[in-house]
């Protein structure tokens, strides 16, 4: 492989006078990497896009927005928030389906200095009130599905304006997302500072409830800039290594968004990505394979970004062989490791698209690393390099750091660092220090920098790229009068990559079984969390001197007992 070519281009793209040069700048106190030439802020984006008024940008269904249409009601949105007295720094929550709404009222609030809270769509009624508590949103845009989930919480925050997207008729006390666009307007001006939030996106909290990691639009922005570098330095080293040069225009892209808005994958990656190339973003309801090659043929998507899980159905689908997908350049995998059989299945099944990954976190406002192409097929088990806006770093338990090739805790450190965790000082401290932060993933660097995520630290079950942290299911279990001691865990999954599993230890003279266990979760939190395995344990859990429970004796013995995929 072209690993040589790969160093020189990236000494020539970030170098002094590079078209990535890297530079160190200062935030709350700390020396990271930036790139010198990135834009000040999420609204200069948005502005740049300006010039794409012709081209398609947003697709749903049979609906399809110009860019030009797309500024207008973008600019109508952000004038009716002004009108409401919503300006910089306040907040403003979307919960609803991937809609083409999400990606509008986002960049109207981004726009203006206001910071978007993404709500899981999944989330139950009670979810659902902690998040609002938490991040204390002005406004909240929200779809049918959610509405009926808000009017079961008992106690809603007072002074929310709620605004209906797509609700079919007139709801008491929700404003219709149609007179919000029928208000017009012109965008308001807004001085943006670059390291105040943009948005804050939730991700499971260890404790039990979730933490609103706060992204900046520095944070944003970097990782925008790390995902056009690596694409420019795999097309520059292969050029090198090949001769072959690339096309003088490159196509514009049409990227279809199979993962949700309120995650960094689809919003910070996906939709960041083909908007700054004035691409066109297509938007599926729910995910369905079948759908999903429909679309590919319809629309002649130029890459598909989603969980490997998604890359997996669409090339097993009975349809696939049918189905024109000769306009795939990339179809990639993220928010769980790609198999590496997957990888080669991509590179032999569809002649056009070559694998691509990229590693990350919502704590990284998107990717560290990313891979594609030869250097990803030769190395299939790897997640690729970090990208040059970060210093990344192997540790050992007392934070000392290891030498190349040691397995220990992956820290890193740059410009794409969220700020911390809203209302969570002690969450935030125990995850960044000094501008390093705790991926909480155990991994091992090699001789030519790719990363290699060996096993996960935290306790954590990573379901179709979905986190689940155990505590926060074993919270909701332990609220079950019948459940002495639970124990949760990650069990091997074919398609899921993992599913939540779970020991249970019930009181004397108490009963329950599965599928009231899991109705009962239900009550309490999203379905992807619910236990899909279940066992009852007739002794009490083992514990290690500690008194914590031994998680991976009990998923690797339990898990055993399961039939084989």
């Amino acid at each position: 492989m072209h690993y040589a070519q790969l160093a020189q281009a990236r000494e020539e793209l970030t170098g002094p006078g590079g078209a990535f040069e890297i530079v160190t700048v200062t935030v709350s106190g700390v020396p990271v990497r930036a790139y010198r030439h990135a834009l000040p802020d999420v609204r200069a984006l948005w502005q740049s896009t300006a010039q794409f008024a012709d081209r398609t940008y947003l697709v749903y269904g049979d609906e399809r927005l110009t860019y030009a249409e797309a500024h207008t009601r973008v600019n109508a949105i952000a004038a009716w928030l002004a009108a409401q007295g919503v300006t910089s720094g306040d907040r403003v929550a979307i919960a609803m389906r991937n809609y083409p709404e999400w990606m509008l009222i986002y960049w109207a609030c981004v726009s203006t200095g206001i910071a978007v809270v993404g709500m899981n769509a999944w989330w139950t009624a009670e979810e659902m009130a902690y998040g609002l508590a938490d991040a204390a949103p002005r406004v909240l845009f929200l779809d049918a599905e959610r509405l009926g989930r808000y009017r079961e919480i008992s106690e809603p925050p007072a002074g929310l304006t709620l605004v209906g997207v797509r609700l079919g008729g007139p709801e008491s006390g929700v404003t219709p997302y149609t007179d919000v666009i029928a208000h017009g307007g012109d965008m308001p001006d807004a001085a943006i500072d670059p390291d105040a939030d943009a948005c804050i996106f939730y991700t499971s909290g260890t404790t039990g409830f979730p933490k609103g990691a706060q992204l900046t639009h520095r944070g944003c922005i970097t990782n925008l800039f790390n995902m056009l570098y690596a694409g420019a330095s795999t097309a520059l080293a292969v050029q090198r290594a090949t001769g072959v040069e690339p096309p003088a225009t490159p196509p514009v892209p049409v990227s279809l968004l199979t993962t949700p808005l309120f995650h960094v994958t689809a919003n910070n990656c996906g939709a960041y990505a083909t908007t700054a190339a004035g691409g066109t973003i297509v938007l599926m309801y729910r995910w369905d394979a079948g759908e999903a090659l429909r679309i590919i043929e319809k629309e002649r998507v130029t890459s598909i970004g989603g969980v490997p899980v998604m890359a997996r159905e669409l090339i097993n689908h009975p349809d696939f062989a049918t189905t024109d997908v000769s306009s795939l350049t990339a179809l990639s995998g993220g928010g769980a490791q790609v198999p590496p059989d997957l990888v080669h299945k991509i590179e032999e099944g569809v002649a056009s698209a070559r694998p691509s990954t990229g590693y990350g976190m919502t704590e990284t406002c998107g990717i560290i690393t990313s891979v594609s192409g030869d250097f990803f097929v030769d190395k299939p088990d790897s997640a690729g390099p970090a990208m040059p806006a970060y210093e990344a770093k192997c540790v050992d338990d007392d934070g000392n750091t290891l030498p190349p090739g040691a397995v220990g805790e992956l820290w890193v450190r740059g410009a794409a660092v969220i700020k911390g965790y809203i209302n969570r000082p002690d969450a935030t401290a125990a995850t960044i220090t000094d501008g390093w932060l705790h991926t909480g993933d155990v991994a091992r660097i090699d001789e030519d920098g790719f990363i290699f995520i060996v096993d996960r630290k935290k306790d954590m079950v990573l379901r179709g790229g979905e986190n689940v942290y155990c505590a926060e299911v074993e919270a909701a279990i332990y609220r079950h009068p019948a459940v002495a001691e639970c124990c949760v865990f990650g069990v091997p999954d074919h398609r899921l990559g993992e599913e939540v599993g779970v020991a249970v230890v019930l009181k004397p003279g108490e009963s329950v079984d599965e599928a009231e266990l899991r109705a009962f979760c239900g009550t309490l939190i999203a379905s992807y969390k619910v236990p899909r395995h279940i066992w009852f344990m007739a002794d009490p859990l083992p514990r290690n001197a500690s008194g914590k429970f031994l998680r991976r004796e009990l998923r690797d013995r339990l898990s055993q007992q399961l039939p084989a995929a």
